[in-house]
Formats: C-alpha cells, sequence, structure tokens
C-alpha cells in the first residue's frame, strides 16, 4: 500500500445547535452509497445519539472524535483506523463550529478538530427566515475560521431563493454553495431531556433520511464536495499496522457482558474496541428482555435511557436477582449512568412512581428538575478501591438530570476548566458504580485491572 495514500472527508458544522447538521449529514451518507462510496462517519465530542443516527445508514459504528478524552494525537488515531475500509470520511461537528470546551475557548470544538486532522468544513446554514442577511453570517465564519470553511449548504431554504444567493454568496465570501434543503413535512429528529430521540425509537427513521437524501441530492454538486474533500490529510491505514496491536493483552479471552438494549445503549466505540484488543470477548444482553445475565466473568453497564423504561427493568426480577447474585459473589461490575442507576435499591420515574432495582447499592435514584452536572469531567480516585490507586485519574463526561440519595465519595471529580468539583462514585465488592461515562484508554490500567479480576472469576 502508498505510505502517502490519503483518505478524503469533509466535517459537516455549523453556526450553531439545531442548524440540521445530523439530518444532513446522514443525507450526505446515504448520497454517498448510492453513488458508490463507502464512508465512515464520525461525531465530534462524547456525544451518544447522533453516531446511532450514523450507524442506521451505514450499518458499522460511528466513532467520537474528542480532543479532551483521547487527546490530538487520538483524534488522529481514531480517523486513520475508522477509516481502515473507508474511502471518505464524513464528520458531523458539535454545537457551533468555535464551541469548545469552555465558554472563552475554542479548544475541543469542531474547528479544533479540524485543523488537527486537518480536514476541511461544510458549513450548514439554518436559513430559516433569512434572504440577504445570510450572507455576513457567512462571511463572519468565513473570516473567523481563517480559511478552513470550504463550502456551504444552506438549510430550511426555498430553492427559488437558494438559487437566487449562490451567486451573491461566492461572489461576498468566496464559497460555493454546494446544496440547498428546503423544510420537509414531517421530516425532524424530535429531542427529549438528554438529546434527540433515538433512531430506534423512530420506526421511519431510513424513510425521513431516505427523503432528506432525495431532496438534497437535486441540488448538491457532488464533484465539488468531493474535490473540497480530496483536501483532507487523513493517513491511510497501512496493513497489520503496529498502532492498532496492544501488546497487555489479558492472558486468555475473558467474556464480558454488556448491557445493550433500549434502556442501556450508551457507549464509545473506542471503548468497545479497546475492551477486544485486551482479549475481551464481549457479549451483549438485555437487562429488559432477557432472563439472566449470560455465562460471562464480567458486567458492563452502561449509560442510556432506563429512566423510560422502568416498569420493564423493575418487572424483570430474574434479571435483577441474577445481577444482584453476580455482585454478592464478587463478579467484577463497572455501571455508570444509567447502569448506575439501575444498581440502587429503587429508582423513580419521571412521574415521581417508585419501582425496585437491583439492590445493589444503598439508594434512592430520582428525576430533577435540571442538569446536575454537564460536562467533561476527571475521576481521581480518593481511596482505594481495586480499579484505580489513590491518585489514578481516568477522563470522563457527565449529563444526566437523575440523582441519588448517596453518589459515594470513593472519587473526587473535578471540571477540567474552573475551580468546580465535587465527589461520587461507589463500591462494593468489586462493583465500581457512578454518574461519570469513563474513556477507558485515558487509564488503560483501570480496565485491565477489570479484565484481571474477571479472569480469574
Amino acid at each position: 500500500m502508498d505510505d502517502d495514500k490519503k483518505v478524503p472527508g469533509i466535517l459537516i458544522a455549523a453556526p450553531g445547535s439545531g442548524s440540521g447538521k445530523t439530518l444532513i449529514t446522514c443525507a450526505l451518507l446515504q448520497i454517498l452509497k448510492r453513488h458508490g462510496y463507502k464512508p465512515a462517519s464520525f461525531k465530534c465530542g462524547p456525544d451518544y445519539i447522533d453516531p446511532m443516527f450514523h450507524k442506521r445508514v451505514l450499518g458499522v459504528p460511528s466513532r467520537n472524535l474528542d480532543v479532551f478524552l483521547s487527546g490530538e494525537e487520538g483524534v488522529r488515531k481514531c480517523l486513520v483506523n475508522g477509516t481502515a475500509r473507508a474511502d471518505i470520511a464524513v464528520i458531523e461537528g458539535v454545537m457551533g463550529l468555535f464551541d469548545g470546551i469552555s465558554a472563552t475557548s475554542s479548544a475541543g470544538s469542531s474547528y479544533d478538530i479540524s485543523n488537527i486532522a486537518d480536514i476541511p468544513i461544510i458549513l450548514v446554514v439554518n436559513a430559516k427566515g433569512m434572504s440577504k442577511s445570510v450572507i455576513p453570517l457567512i462571511m463572519g465564519f468565513v473570516d473567523y475560521a481563517k480559511g478552513k470553511i470550504k463550502g456551504v449548504i444552506l438549510n430550511n431554504i426555498s430553492p427559488m431563493l437558494a438559487e437566487k444567493l449562490k451567486e451573491d454568496i461566492y461572489e461576498e465570501t468566496g464559497l460555493t454553495v454546494i446544496g440547498h434543503l428546503a423544510s420537509i413535512k414531517d421530516v425532524n429528529f424530535e429531542s427529549r431531556h438528554l438529546g434527540l430521540v433515538m433512531p430506534g425509537e423512530m420506526p421511519d427513521v431510513l424513510e425521513k433520511i431516505d427523503r432528506t437524501a432525495d431532496e438534497l441530492e437535486k441540488s448538491l454538486d457532488l464533484e465539488k464536495l468531493l474535490e473540497i474533500a480530496g483536501k483532507a490529510q487523513i493517513r491511510k491505514q497501512k496493513e497489520n499496522n503496529p498502532e492498532t496491536r496492544i501488546d497487555s493483552k489479558v492472558s486468555d479471552a475473558v467474556r464480558i457482558g454488556i448491557a445493550m438494549d433500549e434502556a442501556f445503549c450508551f457507549y464509545y466505540e473506542d471503548n468497545l474496541d479497546f475492551l477486544r484488543k485486551l482479549g475481551a470477548e464481549l457479549v451483549p444482553f438485555s437487562p429488559i428482555k432477557g432472563e439472566r445475565i449470560p455465562k460471562v466473568s464480567g458486567l458492563i453497564l452502561g449509560g442510556g435511557y432506563p429512566e423510560l423504561h422502568i416498569s420493564e427493568l423493575s418487572e424483570n426480577k430474574s434479571m435483577l436477582e441474577s445481577i444482584k447474585t453476580a455482585a454478592e459473589g464478587e463478579m467484577p461490575i463497572l455501571a455508570e449512568c444509567g447502569g448506575f442507576l439501575y444498581l440502587q435499591d429503587t429508582v423513580s420515574d419521571m412521574d415521581g412512581n417508585k419501582y425496585g432495582m437491583a439492590h445493589v447499592f444503598d439508594g434512592h435514584a430520582f428525576m430533577t428538575i435540571k442538569l446536575q452536572h454537564f460536562g467533561y469531567v476527571n475521576v481521581t480516585a480518593k481511596s482505594s478501591n481495586p480499579y484505580l490507586k489513590i491518585g489514578e485519574n481516568v477522563k470522563g463526561h457527565e449529563f444526566h438530570y437523575y440523582d441519588t440519595t448517596d453518589n459515594g465519595d470513593v472519587c473526587d471529580i473535578k471540571k477540567p476548566v474552573g475551580d468546580r468539583c465535587w465527589t461520587g462514585y461507589k463500591i462494593k465488592d468489586n462493583v465500581f458504580g457512578g454518574f461519570a461515562h469513563l474513556y477507558y484508554p485515558s487509564c488503560p490500567e483501570f480496565i485491565k485491572r477489570f479484565l484481571d479480576l474477571a479472569q480469574k472469576k
């Protein structure tokens, strides 16, 4: 393979959230598929739900590009590994183009990632309620982005108006309008308290994406889009790339049960890859529908929307008893956010009705009226536990409206910017649970200890 071969790519960004990035990204993925391409998709930041929409279109996982969690080199490696079997990368941005880890910095923003990975930007502009005013908006972003924006897609605009504005936009900003999209009746992705409604809850999601792709393709300058994508500098992965190998595997493969269903579905693909590379065989199971946990030596209970399925989770007594028995037998169990709620004695639904849960941790979980914690965190052990030595740190992200009567005090949890900090995480035998969604590669020893304990079971 040519060592200098590069994979083309584009980053779909916008002036702000709600501009239509996810729908247009999915439509572009569909259009590229129709034309015989094999796209790989990515999402800037720690989002779980948008990658689910990408996966619905492509049938393969979408990955997160996150500067805080993985560092700059981690972003580049993720792109290289994620495009190993692809011929073009499509990256969906996060929030507004320059919105980063803090309100005063663009670090970790879509713009930051475009610079780190040397990826050209396509700006999606929600033109609803605008005509000529869209030009200074675009011009401001073009000037501030210092040449990184290479094209524009106008969203929520009539075809007639878009065609009239294209020439003026090019003359004033130097950018080509590579496509435009009118508002399509009954085509939108609904939201709830943690973000978009998940694609599995939308039986017509692929139909909506198809309809959007049909409309966008009518105006899309695919040749120009591919020309822009060709300016990317994603290195093509070599065969048997040593970067993809990890030497410190567990000596024998170990089976790890991983909760995956409508209630538990928030997982970083990097975490799953890391587990596999360390020698874990991941065994999915459903706490909603399964009778008991599978024959495994360890469990991971991820985040998701258990609050929407509390009745079904509570009624599945055999599964709850199976998990409680595993915990009492000192099986290593990692639980984060939704998984942490599941291990409580009781959980209230969003209407305040109380249900019994796994009775692993003493406590009650309940819905609050505002976000309890939101954003990136450093989780540092302050007391001894099987997974983190005192002072060891693992990076993560929190985003939850639920709280519990006892969040634990095993770890200090601190925002990466500013002085805000609190305590959290509980340990009971080999069960480790808290609210943060942890990024395993940021502290490899954390997950290696988990697998080592599992291997001994």
